[in-house]
């Protein structure tokens, strides 16, 4: 609260929209005494309900209860809001208690392994991503736990084979621990090596705790802004709106070509009508022929008001004076008269068979 975010200690985890959300982490040494109060706000998707819930945090010390014996297990079956429950968290305990056999033992940290810059594992086989547990208590180290120090169990890890370690039976039932990832901490033998910072160049002043504004902040009113931003850009579409019209419609040179067009398919109308009545050549067939032995000239087969469009090229002439008749002999001894006609074609001489022969 007063803060625009969560301490640096506590971490928050949700894995999707409508799973449990945990917070979770383990407080320093500066942070003892300090009540931390966590402002939680929430809201229902559906309805949009909102309620607010305030969470108090009193840090205490640990230097009553003394746990120099500290060790971190890799669990690489398990994610941190699953092994966060009670349950879990207690089997856990329960199984380290078998093997370790000390008086006081407690859970001090547990983190996920994406924070120690593990990587997210692929969606195959329900893999987890793991997690790191830290255990303290108030007796030395097991032997079981001291296997792992083994030269033997060195060499294995260092060939990335799985060392052999007698207690691990009693975890392998629900935890799945990584021995080569192990931390034995003894801090009764470690020695204080805290070096008091010298601020010079390149550490930045403190700059003191941040001080959020005030709650009672003035009203402001949008109406001015929110006509600005739609009042301008509407003038200037407008007015661009007016200038395109004007040019598309007063100031075109479409409408005189919509009139060339138009004069241009009065023209071709016209033609067309005066094509339907020209005058045709008339064929060969159809002009006056002179009779061969007379003189005489023979008017054409058709009338001055014959429709010369659709005349054929060549007509069928009956009993002509410059015909040829040829007998030609029959099966049964009568003869058939075939008429014949002899005309040019592209100037070569042609027969052709013009009228069904008559009995003689």
């Amino acid at each position: 609260m007063g803060y625009p975010d969560r301490p640096g200690w506590l971490r928050y985890i949700q894995r999707t929209p409508y799973s449990d959300g945990v917070l979770y982490g383990s407080p320093t040494a500066e942070n003892v005494g300090k009540p931390t109060i966590i402002e939680i706000t929430a809201y229902n998707r559906r309805t949009f309900e909102t309620a607010r819930h305030n969470l108090i945090i009193n840090i205490m010390s640990a230097e009553e209860f003394p746990l120099p014996y500290q060790a971190e297990f890799f669990i690489k079956n398990m994610n941190v809001e699953e092994m966060l429950a009670s349950e879990v968290l207690g089997d856990f305990l329960g199984a380290v208690k078998n093997v370790w056999q000390p008086e006081r033992l407690n859970a001090i940290n547990i983190t996920s392994a994406l924070d120690r810059g593990g990587r997210v594992p692929l969606p195959i086989n329900d893999m987890k991503e793991g997690v790191y547990v830290m255990v303290g208590a108030d007796v030395a180290f097991s032997s079981c736990l001291r296997e792992v120090e083994n030269p033997q169990n060195q060499l294995r890890c260092s060939q990335e084979m799985e060392p052999v370690i007698t207690c691990d039976k009693k975890f392998r039932t629900h935890f799945h621990i990584d021995w080569c990832k192990i931390s034995l901490v003894d801090k009764t033998k470690q020695v204080s090596t805290y070096q008091e910072v010298v601020r010079g160049e390149g550490i930045l002043p403190d700059g003191g705790e941040y001080k959020p504004p005030s709650d009672s902040l003035k009203s402001r009113d949008y109406y001015t802004d929110f006509l600005v931003t739609l009042a301008v850009p509407s003038a200037v579409a407008l007015v661009l709106f007016l200038i395109l019209a004007y040019i598309m419609c007063c100031r075109r040179e479409g409408v005189i070509q919509l009139v060339h067009h138009s004069s241009i398919q009065k023209s071709t109308k016209e033609l067309r009508d005066m094509s339907k009545n020209r005058e045709i050549a008339w064929p060969l067939s159809t002009l006056p022929v002179f009779h061969p032995v007379t003189g005489e000239v023979i008017p054409p087969t058709h009338t001055d008001n014959y429709d010369s469009t659709n005349m054929p090229l060549m007509q069928a002439q009956q009993n002509l004076p410059h015909q040829t008749q040829i007998p030609q002999p029959q099966t049964t001894g009568d003869f058939r008269l075939t008429t014949f006609q002899r005309f040019e074609v592209n100037g070569i001489p042609e027969e052709r068979k013009l009228t069904e022969a008559m009995s003689l």
